[in-house]
């Protein structure tokens, strides 16, 4: 288990969780803000991005309740993304996360799921700050930042290829003890 936090826990992805990821990762509500609606994941593709084992990233399923409710991954920046957001002296770690079951949307589990993951990393890992680049137009997601405490830093413009367009993204950070 990498943390758990009342009716929210992570843990490790495990080989046996390909089919929840494979139903997530081709439902078009899901892509549309994660990787793409044009970029469904097939067997192969799935077990290239998503069950990576000893990858420098920790890639873990969410549950709430018990039920598999979605995906959650963090990372510490490498020397070359800290300068270039200029944490020189920092231990900086990025994150990337979804709700997969779409009937668990709306319902203050993002929240959670967001500031736990923060808890940990500051308390765990110890690191100084955390970052995300969600997309500019996905609302939902940013409301769910700002309202764990992260802060709009820079505009990322035509940052990210989706669905065949570059779309402008929000760099977002949130300092420990701020």
């Amino acid at each position: 288990m990498v943390f758990e936090n009342g009716n929210l826990a992570v843990r490790q992805i495990v080989k046996e969780d390909h089919d929840v990821l494979s139903k997530w990762l081709s439902d078009p509500r899901v892509l549309q803000f994660y990787e793409g609606r044009d970029q469904p994941f097939d067997r192969s593709k799935l077990e290239k991005e998503f069950i990576s084992f000893g990858d420098e990233k920790t890639q873990g399923l969410v549950l709430y309740k018990g039920m598999k409710v979605g995906y959650i991954q963090f990372y510490q920046l490498d020397k070359k993304l800290k300068d270039q957001y200029e944490y020189v002296d920092e231990v900086v770690y990025g994150m990337d996360q979804f709700i997969g079951e779409v009937m668990y949307w709306n319902k203050g589990i993002g929240t959670l799921l967001v500031t736990s993951m923060v808890d940990y990393l500051f308390e765990v890992k110890c690191a100084d700050r955390v970052v995300m680049d969600p997309q500019v137009r996905n609302e939902r997601a940013l409301r769910c930042y700002e309202k764990s405490g992260f802060r709009k830093v820079k505009l990322l413009p035509s940052h990210e290829l989706h669905e065949g367009k570059f779309e402008d993204c929000w760099f977002m950070d949130i300092q420990r003890g701020k």
